[in-house]
């Protein structure tokens, strides 16, 4: 009697399964890089060909830098707690650590409007120089993206208790880390090299 040959079963692999809204984070944030990126690259190629930029920088406020600096990496790692809290269905302390997140983040705001309004009234303006216009046109445009951060923020604060928008932790602190990041990158451009 001949033995019947079985097919022998070919596992597949899956791919893995990436939740559209990180995905589609991940696609804005790649656009925003490229933004924030051709700012920067500007800002570093003219500081060359421009020996004055080190006089203008050494007049920003190097504490209110440091500050915001410590402010938003602590933001960051309460939306990393927060995140950690929605992955175990946990609304409640997901909801008190992007709280804290938020605050951090009107806070950094907060330290920003002061730098502004002392800048201004020392008489620098983006008018003033080159280093300035890029100071105000960066730190600008951080801040827009801060603001869009707290809004979606709020937005997971006041429905954590629904699941389908305690989800959107993930998403939501992903963008807060770009945010930080792009921080970590301006601080030392704009305020350390002169000091």
């Amino acid at each position: 009697m001949t033995a019947i040959a079985h097919p022998v079963p070919v596992l597949r692999r899956q791919p893995p399964i990436i939740p559209s809204g990180r995905l589609g984070m991940w696609w804005f944030l790649s656009s925003e890089i490229v933004t924030f990126g051709g700012v920067v690259v500007s800002y570093i190629l003219l500081r060359l060909v421009h020996p004055d930029w080190l006089h203008h920088s050494a007049h920003t406020l190097l504490s209110a830098g440091a500050i915001n600096t410590v402010v938003l990496l602590t933001s960051s790692l309460t939306v990393v707690l927060a995140h950690r809290a929605a992955e175990h269905h946990d609304c409640c302390t997901a909801r008190r650590f992007l709280s804290i997140s938020f605050g951090l983040g009107v806070m950094f705001l907060c330290v920003k409007a002061f730098e502004y309004h002392h800048e201004l009234s020392h008489g620098l303006t983006p008018r003033t120089a080159a280093f300035w216009g890029f100071y105000y046109t960066m730190t600008g445009l951080h801040g827009l993206h801060v603001i869009a951060g707290l809004i979606a923020m709020l937005y997971l604060i006041l429905g954590a208790r629904n699941p389908k928008v305690l989800g959107r932790v993930a998403p939501v602190g992903l963008y807060w880390h770009f945010v930080d990041i792009v921080w970590i990158f301006l601080f030392p451009l704009l305020y350390v090299t002169a000091h």
